[in-house]
């Protein structure tokens, strides 16, 4: 075993090391998805910056800055961060205060089960696609410091992260959070000001050099509108962060600490993009752009920052991955199980929610394995299903108007013609038109429903 690969393990092995002690105090479903909601201010925080802080940040937005140039950035960091912000000043509070688990709760109480269920069915692809996307980011990272082939690397990978999930969950994920959250952001401000001098040269020609591809006449605004809308609208009902935010012990902390975890992400989130564009010219020709991160910490800490930036970078992938698993794990057991067999004691629950983890993991690592980018899982992971989820969560939130027919159209129009445009017609605004489907569907619905009822009255 190289010593790099050996390094990385024992790096690993603390988190799992964790894990195991924390899993000594999980005692129901409860403790194990939201951690008991006892998260104070700095678990909290640290917690939910870990949620997208990880392998699309790190990795995914550096490579396809390498790749594409600047021109190519929206999502991450300014797209997902300014969902962080959005969704604590507007949901962190009413969402906590109605005591969801799952996001699919909140259908449940405002629609019908039937709605709460066929929300869960929808969420867990785009959590399999996160975590997969995670997987394909661990992987590359072990790869590169172990001279190991990606797929070797993701190999390793998955059984890391089965262990961790299974064992912790949500309370463990945020003690490691903050120990990851600390050694990442710290070697990312040593790496940058060590390349600064070399930055400062490339920063000016890269912008004039990298020109956007040119749009069709008249579609350029709306282009870049569906672009903004995946990670800003798609992921704003996102179950892996509704679960970290309903971790918190109080209404106000969820909402501070989603907020603060937003400012601290579109600060820090810059900084793999500035690094990646620096790659370009630092170590061009890379086979994989995903790769140009650690290519970079390589070429400019040496053999030992590399292995230390790359242990904290595997850290945080792990962090994102596991909520990704305990996102669908919870929707198994808390919103799919029966409620007879869920209600039936505390412990039937928590292990249908580990041995789900363990088996959409393994469908996870599938998904990595047929992908060939981070950027690109990511992407669908926001998109697939999620416009009628936002259509149907903002009226749940803000009125009364529509039911459980509505709610199921949306959901269907959504999903449906975001396969239809993104997949068969190849549309660049799939996701504008996923949203306006869902949202004209919801609105004759709601308008037969009302009227009916008028006539009955």
């Amino acid at each position: 075993m190289s010593p790099a690969l050996l390094m990385l393990l024992l790096y690993v092995a603390l988190q799992l090391g964790v894990g195991v002690i924390v899993s000594r105090r999980i005692r129901n479903e409860n403790d194990y998805l939201v951690a008991g909601r006892s998260l104070g201010p700095l678990l909290a925080t640290a917690s939910v910056f870990a949620t997208w802080f990880g392998a699309e940040t790190c990795v995914g937005a550096a490579g396809q800055v390498y790749a594409e140039g600047p021109s190519a950035v929206s999502a991450d960091p300014f797209g997902y961060g300014l969902c962080l912000l959005l969704m604590g000043a507007l949901l962190a509070g009413p969402l906590w205060r109605r005591g969801t688990v799952t996001l699919a709760d909140l259908f449940r109480d405002r629609y019908s089960p039937a709605v709460e269920r066929t929300v869960a069915l929808l969420i867990i692809p785009g959590s399999l696609l996160w975590a997969a996307a995670q997987i394909r980011a661990f992987g590359t990272v072990v790869g590169l410091a172990a001279d190991l082939s990606p797929e070797a690397g993701m190999g390793i990978a998955i059984v890391i992260v089965l262990a961790y999930t299974a064992t912790g969950g949500m309370l463990a994920d945020a003690y490691t959070d903050v120990l990851q959250g600390v050694v990442l952001i710290g070697g990312l401000v040593v790496l940058l000001v060590v390349a600064l001098p070399d930055l400062g040269a490339v920063l000016e020609p890269a912008n004039t050099a990298a020109t956007p591809t040119s749009p069709e006449p008249g579609a350029g605004f709306l282009t870049t509108l569906n672009d903004w809308a995946i990670p800003v609208l798609g992921s704003l009902f996102a179950q892996e962060l509704v679960m970290r935010m309903s971790s918190a012990r109080s209404a106000t902390l969820a909402r501070r600490a989603t907020m603060g975890a937003g400012a601290i992400y579109l600060v820090v989130g810059v900084i793999p993009v500035m690094l990646g564009l620096l790659g370009r010219t630092v170590v061009p020709g890379l086979d994989q752009a995903d790769a140009v991160l650690p290519a970079v910490t390589r070429h400019y800490l040496g053999e030992l920052g590399f292995l230390v930036l790359s242990g904290a970078l595997v850290s945080a992938i792990l962090s994102t991955v596991d909520s990704a698993l305990l996102a669908c794990g919870s929707l198994v057991a808390h919103n799919l199980l029966p409620a007879s067999v869920r209600q039936r004691d505390d412990r039937t629950a928590l292990r249908v929610a580990r041995v789900s983890v363990v088996g959409l993991g393994l469908l996870a690592y599938g998904l990595a394995h047929g992908s060939e980018s981070v950027h690109g899982l990511v992407q669908e992971a926001s998109a697939f299903g999620s416009a009628g989820v936002f259509v149907i969560g903002t009226l749940a939130l803000t009125g009364r108007v529509g039911g459980p027919a509505a709610a199921l159209t949306a959901l269907g129009l959504g999903a449906g013609s975001w396969l239809l445009f993104a997949h068969g017609l190849g549309s660049p605004v799939a996701y504008l038109w996923s949203l306006l489907c869902a949202a004209a569907g919801y609105a004759m619905v709601a308008l037969i429903e009302h009227r009916r009822v008028a006539s009955q009255a």
